[in-house]
C-alpha cells in the first residue's frame, strides 16, 4: 500500500529535503581523535599570506582587485584543516567556524564563495572567529572527529565544543550570525563615516536609538538581537547620528525601525510605551521580508514557515516577473503584513514544481497565481487573467475568507461506452455522491505498484455485474484529482458508495480474490437477481 500525504504536508516535505540536500547542518560534536603532527606554524602563515596579498594590492597603486582576485584572497583567508591539525585548530582556538565540504559536491562548491567572502568580511570587521574548512571525503577521520556526515556542514566551535549552525547562507547571513554568535550582537554606530560604511555593507538592518545603552527597554533590544540569526541589529544615541541610516527618525528617546535596500525602504514600530524581546522579533518577522520575496533555495524555508500565514505565489517566466514587479510591489504595500507576496520564476524546476504540481499545472508555461493558507491548509488558484486589478482582488478575497479552495481535475471524459467509468476532480459529486446509484470506486495513482492488479480486479467486476443497472464501477486517479470528500492516504483504495448512504462509503480490501469481493459487494448492497460466478 502506498501512503500519500496531505497536501500541505507535501509542500514541507519537499522544501525541507530541499534545505536538507542544499545545507546539511549538524547540531552535535564527535568524541576527540588525537592529531598525528603539530604543525605550529599554520595559523602564522596563513595571517602572513594574507598580509602578502594585501601589501601587494598596495604596491599596485590602490588598483582596485578584480572578482577573481578578491575571491582568491579570501579563499587564502579560510585555512584548510587535514587529519594533522584539525584537533588542535578546534580545541585551540575560543572560535571556529568549520565548512565539510567534498569536491565533487555542487552544494559545497556554491556554498564555498560565499564562505570565503564572509571569511574576509569577518577579518575586516576584527572578528576573533577563525574560518576553516575541510575536505571531508578526503579526511574522512577528521570528519568523523568533527562529526560531519554530510556536504556541505557548517559547525561552529566554541572552545572545542560544536554548536548548531542556524543561519543563512549568503555572505551577509553568515558574517551575521558568526558576529552574533560570537560576541557581537549589536553594531554601535558613534561617527557618520561608521554610519555611512555601515549602509554600503548591509542590505537589511534593524536600528535602534537610545539616550543611553541602558535600562529595561535597552536590555529587551539586545536581548532580541541575540536571539535573531538572520538581521544585523543596530544601536545609536545621537539623533544626527541616527537620520543618515534613517532619515524619518522622530526626536524621540526611543526609535526602532528596519531599514532595506528596496523600494519600501523603511519601517518603523510603533512604539507602545515599552520594548519587549516578543515584539521586537514579532516586529522584524512581519517585515523583514521584501515587499515582493524572490523565492530562493537559501530562503525557501524561511519564507514557507514565516508568521505571514496568507501567501500569494507568483509563478512566471523572467521577463514577465519584471514587468509584473511594480504592480505586484503596489499591491503588497496594500496587504503589508497581512498576505505575502512571493515571486518565483517558472522555469526553476527545483522551486516551481512541487507548488505547481500541487494545481496540476506542473507543464504550464504561463503565468501562475496561486495561494495558500498555511493556517488552514488550504490552497487557491487565480483563474482570470494575471492583471494588477485581478492580483489585487484575488489577495483580498483570501484575507476575508471567501476564496473557493481550488481542487485539482483532469477535463470530464465521455464515459457513454465504459464498463469502468473514469471519475475526475469535476464530475465526483454528480457521478458519485449525488448519483442514485451504488458505486464502487477504485482509487489509484499511476506511480502505484500494486494498483494495475486492483485495476484489473475492479474490470472483472465490472464485467461480472454488467447485468445490474443498481450498480456503478469507476475509478478516479487520485494523483490529478481532488475534491474534499475524498481524503485517501493509500493506494490502491476500493470504495464502495451505498445509494442510501453516500457519506460513510465502506472500505473493501485490495488483497481480497475477486470472489471475496464479489460476496462483499453483494453483503452490502444484495444486488437484485446476481449470482456469484464460479469463475470468479
Amino acid at each position: 500500500m502506498f501512503t500519500r500525504k496531505p497536501m500541505l504536508k507535501f509542500i514541507y516535505f519537499l522544501l525541507t529535503l530541499l534545505l536538507v540536500l542544499s545545507f546539511n547542518v549538524i547540531t552535535e560534536g564527535s568524541e576527540a581523535v588525537p592529531g598525528d603532527n603539530n604543525d605550529e606554524d599554520d595559523l602564522k602563515e596563513l595571517l602572513e599570506v594574507d598580509e602578502e596579498v594585501e601589501r601587494e594590492a598596495e604596491g599596485d597603486g590602490g588598483v582596485k582587485l578584480s572578482e577573481a582576485e578578491v575571491l582568491t584572497k579570501a579563499q587564502r583567508i579560510v585555512l584548510e584543516l587535514n587529519n594533522d591539525n584539525t584537533e588542535r585548530v578546534v580545541k585551540g582556538n575560543e572560535f571556529v567556524l568549520v565548512l565539510g565540504y567534498a569536491p565533487w559536491c555542487p552544494r559545497s562548491a556554491e556554498l564555498m564563495p560565499h564562505f570565503a567572502e564572509a571569511a574576509t568580511s569577518l577579518k575586516e570587521l576584527g572578528s576573533p572567529l577563525l574560518m576553516a574548512k575541510l575536505d571531508a571525503d578526503r579526511y574522512p577521520k577528521s570528519a568523523s572527529f568533527l562529526g560531519i556526515k554530510g556536504y556541505p556542514t557548517l559547525l561552529l566551535f566554541v572552545n572545542g565544543s560544536s554548536q548548531a549552525y542556524s543561519g543563512g547562507f549568503t555572505v551577509d547571513d553568515i558574517v551575521i550570525w558568526a558576529r552574533k554568535k560570537t560576541g557581537t550582537p549589536v553594531i554601535r554606530i558613534s561617527t557618520v563615516t561608521e554610519a555611512e560604511e555601515l549602509l554600503k555593507k548591509y542590505h537589511t538592518f534593524l536600528i535602534g536609538r537610545f539616550d543611553k545603552f541602558e535600562g529595561p527597554d535597552y536590555e529587551e533590544f539586545v536581548s532580541a538581537a541575540k536571539s535573531d540569526n538572520e538581521t544585523q541589529f543596530v544601536e545609536v544615541s545621537k539623533v544626527e547620528l541616527a537620520q543618515v541610516l534613517y532619515p524619518d527618525i522622530k526626536h524621540t528617546d526611543l526609535f526602532l525601525g528596519i531599514v532595506k535596500s528596496e523600494p519600501e525602504r523603511y519601517t518603523a514600530y510603533a512604539y507602545d510605551g515599552t520594548f519587549t524581546t516578543n515584539k521586537i522579533l514579532e516586529f522584524l518577522d512581519h517585515n523583514k521580508f521584501p515587499l515582493v520575496t524572490k523565492l530562493t533555495e537559501m530562503n525557501a524555508i524561511r519564507v514557507y514557515s514565516g508568521p505571514v500565514k496568507l501567501q500569494v505565489f507568483v509563478f512566471a517566466n523572467t521577463d514577465d516577473l519584471k514587468d509584473l514587479l511594480d504592480p505586484l510591489q503596489d499591491v503588497a504595500r496594500t496587504f503589508k503584513s497581512k498576505v505575502m507576496l512571493i515571486q518565483v520564476d517558472i522555469k526553476d524546476e527545483n522551486l516551481a514544481k512541487p507548488f505547481l504540481t500541487l494545481f496540476g499545472l506542473e507543464e504550464s508555461n504561463n503565468t501562475v497565481v496561486a495561494a495558500f493558507d498555511n493556517g488552514m491548509s488550504s490552497k487557491y488558484l487565480l483563474e482570470s487573467k494575471p492583471t494588477r486589478s485581478n492580483i489585487e482582488e484575488f489577495c483580498n478575497n483570501l484575507l476575508q475568507g471567501s476564496l473557493s479552495p481550488y481542487y485539482k481535475s483532469q477535463p470530464i471524459p465521455d464515459n457513454t461506452e465504459a464498463s469502468v467509468h473514469v471519475i475526475v476532480g469535476k464530475t465526483f459529486d454528480d457521478e458519485i455522491l449525488s448519483s442514485k446509484k451504488d458505486v464502487l470506486l477504485e482509487v489509484f495513482t499511476p506511480w502505484c505498484f500494486n494498483c494495475e492488479a486492483t485495476s484489473k480486479q475492479v474490470e472483472k467486476l465490472a464485467k461480472h455485474y454488467k447485468g445490474s443497472s443498481d450498480i456503478i464501477f469507476a475509478r478516479i486517479d487520485a494523483s490529478a484529482n481532488e475534491h474534499p470528500k475524498l481524503q485517501v492516504n493509500d493506494y490502491p483504495t476500493l470504495l464502495l458508495y451505498r445509494a442510501n448512504d453516500k457519506t460513510n462509503p465502506i472500505k473493501l480490501s485490495t488483497k481480497s480474490s475477486l470472489k471475496e469481493l464479489a460476496a462483499s459487494i453483494s453483503k452490502h448492497l444484495k444486488v437484485k437477481n446476481q449470482i456469484i460466478k464460479d469463475e470468479l
